[in-house]
């Protein structure tokens, strides 16, 4: 393999330029992230929504109750139900006796009165209504247990590997928990993969069967930039909550897990999000498709080829921190064509302050033919001198 480092006078210009303009619309005053940050919480993790790094966190991987937090699941099985127009919105159901006895918060749904998936799902997302969720488990999979496998198999599909759900509530059983920073994934996923359902997470209240209830997730009403996401309680998880806000372009999504009261889950989970915004930067350090650099190709119709990323490269980076971050390019050498437009042709490795940061695919940004006869056989005397 050969290593390379790439030229910081071409790869960061555009960086700098957008932390330039940072500096003269806010004009912040020079700081870093402060490495005594407390969070009154057993668990919790913040988490960029555009580049997915972890920006803070602690016991991120410990198994937890997560009680109501595995409504997200739930949600994300029924939204993805809803795209594969398995069920839909407008769709009565009927209300079984499981459902309607359910214990726990509910909507208040009753067996001699059908109610719609649309109904349900706001039930089950503003009301954190636990009949609501069985009541569409069952619309999805016809029972609540067949609902339960493929949850675990959506878990299992999104990454969340310390996760198993054995309901699709989050009562309370021995085989039923997940980890700060599974349901970190999960939200960003709910976010990503269903936008049009997203807005449902910052309704405010729901009224259904004469009955009126505000949603738990306090943040709602503090902050204007909070849109979601859940909350959770049970006495052994203690009071959870997911909140996501967004701030201009950036997103942040903070999971808080075992914290003491409602008013200590609201308040530990805005300071991570302010600590967020405060201390980090999101860029974009360098867009898709345009050049990052040449390299040396042999037998091809001709001897350069033009390299870069297939997708925008985004980094959180503490604020003021963009000069350190380093990057290093690794590629096999002969590169030999023919080379396609989009083919992985090496690596991008990128660390900050010696400490690995991320990894990207180099990419061809061209195809470039086999050469003629003539031109492999002179490239293969050349490689056999060099």
């Amino acid at each position: 393999m050969a290593f390379l480092k790439l030229s910081m006078k071409r790869l960061f210009p555009l960086l700098l330029s957008l932390f330039a303009l940072s500096a003269t619309a806010q004009q912040p005053q020079i700081h870093a992230a402060p490495q005594d940050l407390s969070v009154a919480a057993k668990s919790y993790v913040l988490i960029d929504f555009q580049t997915g790094q972890t920006l803070a966190s602690q016991n991120v991987h410990e198994r937890a109750e997560p009680a109501s937090l595995t409504k997200l699941m739930t949600a994300y099985v029924v939204f993805g139900a809803l795209y594969q127009k398995r069920i839909a919105l407008t769709q009565a159901v009927p209300v079984s006796e499981h459902a309607w006895r359910v214990q726990g918060s509910r909507m208040f749904i009753e067996p001699s009165r059908p109610v719609t998936v649309d109904e349900l799902v706001r039930g089950m997302i503003v009301q954190s209504g636990n009949d609501a969720s069985v009541a569409l488990a069952e619309a999805v999979a016809g029972s609540e247990g067949a609902f339960v496998q493929m949850m675990n198999k959506e878990a299992g599909r999104l990454g969340m590997r310390n996760t198993r759900f054995a309901n699709s509530t989050g009562l309370p059983h021995p085989e039923h928990y997940s980890t700060a920073h599974d349901l970190g994934l999960l939200a960003a996923a709910i976010i990503r993969d269903f936008p049009e359902y997203y807005p449902l997470y910052s309704l405010r209240e729901y009224a259904y069967n004469k009955i009126t209830q505000v949603n738990r997730n306090r943040l709602l009403w503090l902050d204007p930039n909070i849109d979601g996401v859940k909350t959770g309680y049970t006495e052994a998880a203690g009071y959870c909550l997911i909140s996501s806000a967004r701030r201009g372009e950036r997103r942040l999504i903070a999971v808080v897990m075992g914290t003491a009261s409602d008013n200590a889950r609201a308040m530990e989970s805005q300071r991570l999000l302010n600590y967020g915004f405060q201390f980090y930067d999101t860029v974009r350090l360098y867009p898709k498709e345009r050049e990052v650099t040449v390299i040396q190709l042999w037998k091809g119709t001709q001897d350069k080829l033009k390299t870069g990323f297939g997708s925008d490269v985004y980094f959180s980076l503490p604020k003021h921190q963009a000069d350190k971050l380093k990057a290093k390019m690794e590629y096999k050498q002969p590169l030999i064509a023919p080379i396609s437009a989009g083919q992985k042709v090496g690596t991008v490795k990128f660390t900050l302050n010696g400490k690995p940061m991320a990894e990207h695919p180099l990419v061809a940004l061209e195809t470039v033919h086999t050469a003629n006869f003539f031109g492999r056989a002179w490239d293969s005397m050349r490689l056999l001198f060099n």
